[in-house]
Order: C-alpha cells, then structure tokens, then sequence
C-alpha cells in the first residue's frame, strides 16, 4: 500500500434511511485506470458521494494509503489528495472558466496552484481562448472540459470521475479519453465511474462490476472484454429490478 493508493474496504452506505451499498470492497491503485461499471441504479454515485465525503457510511472504511477518509468532510478529503468530477457537470455557472479553475485550487498554495492552472489549460487549450467566458455559456463538451481541468489543476493523488461520456457526443468522449490515460501515466489514480462498457474498459486496467449495491466482479479490464456476459448480466439483472 501506498499514501497514494485508494482503499475502500466492506462500505455500507444508505440514502433515505434505505440501504444501497452492501459491503463494497475495491481498490484504486497510484498510476493506474480503475473502472466500475453496472446499470442505472447500481450503487455507483452513491459509491462517488461517499468517497467525496458527502454520504456517510453506516460501516466500513475508505483510506487514502493510512489516512481514514470515511466520516470527513468534503474539504478534508480533497485536501488529502482525492478529487471528484460528478456527474452533471456541476461547474458554477456564473463564474468564468478562469475562476471555477481557481475554485478548485483554493487549497494549494499561490505558486501551486497557478502551475496546476496552468498545466490544466496545457491540456485543454481549447479552455484558454474561453478563459474569460461564464461557464453557463460553454457547451456540454467545453463543461466537461472545465470539470477534469479543475481536477488536474487540483493536483490530486486520486481522481474519481462519474460518468464521464453521459450525454457527450462521440467526437467529445474520444477528445477525452487521452486526458484521463494522460492522469494515470503521471501517477495519478483514475476511478472511471461509468456505464458504457466500451468506454470504460477500452481505458482501464482494472475493473470492477456493481449490481444492487454490491460488487458482483472484480478483475482486470482485459478479462472482462473477453467475457462481456458478465457485463452484460448484471445490467440484465439490474434492468430487471432484481
């Protein structure tokens, strides 16, 4: 284990006073892709939000290497290098992509967070010249743009990305796929939430499959393309209700 490896180990989670995550076990290693899939109603943002330290866990732990991350509040888990791009590209919308970048570095210190500015528009040049524009304006591609940018300018150990292809079109989604493999190859651990398979494990080195709150698979990404039944029952399964 290492201070920048991802631990979440037997998590109980319930919204509403109703159980939904039933002793979730899986890992995200440093430099690595790690993927969850499974249907509409899994368990998988609800799995985001406890790791973001919004959800509290009724039982289990989540561990940034030896720091216990279960029961913090959102502002300490990103301060302890855990970055979190949920879903909807939740940006503030009158805020220029300038400020929602310097937002998201307000716990770096000053020279910190220029450079991870900086580097953050290295990657999306296409963010530079709409530096200035209010993030309402911006299309959905451009949003999701700004939200991993804030994630890099962030500098984390680990980032945890929901749904990274919903309601993008494809020419997005492939503009995107680098960045996230650009992450890994610089340390950073990747948990890719997401519900196109192709998407996820044509990226990922590990994967994990959700259904009804608990992890119904657990290998790597190369086993499950060679088996896509499983993939393919649990989002049977979860169609089903059952």
């Amino acid at each position: 284990m290492t201070d920048a490896d991802l631990h979440v180990r037997d998590l109980h989670v319930a919204r509403g006073g109703r159980p939904v995550l039933h002793g979730v076990s899986l890992e995200v290693p440093a430099g690595e892709i790690t993927t969850l899939l499974g249907p509409n109603g899994a368990g998988k943002s609800t799995l985001v939000l406890a790791v973001g330290g919004v959800l509290p866990a009724t039982e289990g732990s989540i561990r940034m290497g030896e720091v216990e991350l279960q029961g913090q509040r959102p502002d300490r888990v990103r301060g302890a290098g855990v970055a979190v791009v949920p879903e909807g590209r939740r940006l503030l919308p009158n805020l220029t992509v300038r400020d929602n970048l310097e937002v998201a570095t307000y716990n770096l210190d000053a020279d910190e967070g220029r450079t991870g500015i900086e580097r953050a528009l290295e990657v999306f040049p296409e963010l530079r010249d709409r530096s200035n524009a209010r993030a309402r304006a911006l299309s959905g591609g451009q949003q999701q743009m700004v939200v991993l940018a804030q994630a890099l300018a962030a500098r984390p150990k680990v980032v945890v990305i929901d749904e990274l292809s919903l309601g993008l079109a494809p020419v997005v989604v492939k503009r995107l796929m680098p960045v996230i493999e650009m992450m890994a190859a610089d340390g950073t651990g990747v948990l890719l939430i997401e519900q196109f398979a192709h998407v996820a494990l044509a990226l990922a080195n590990r994967a994990y499959v959700i259904e009804g709150g608990r992890i119904q698979y657990s290998g790597t990404a190369g086993e499950l393309r060679d088996n896509p039944d499983i993939v393919k029952a649990a989002y049977l399964l979860g169609a089903s209700g059952h």
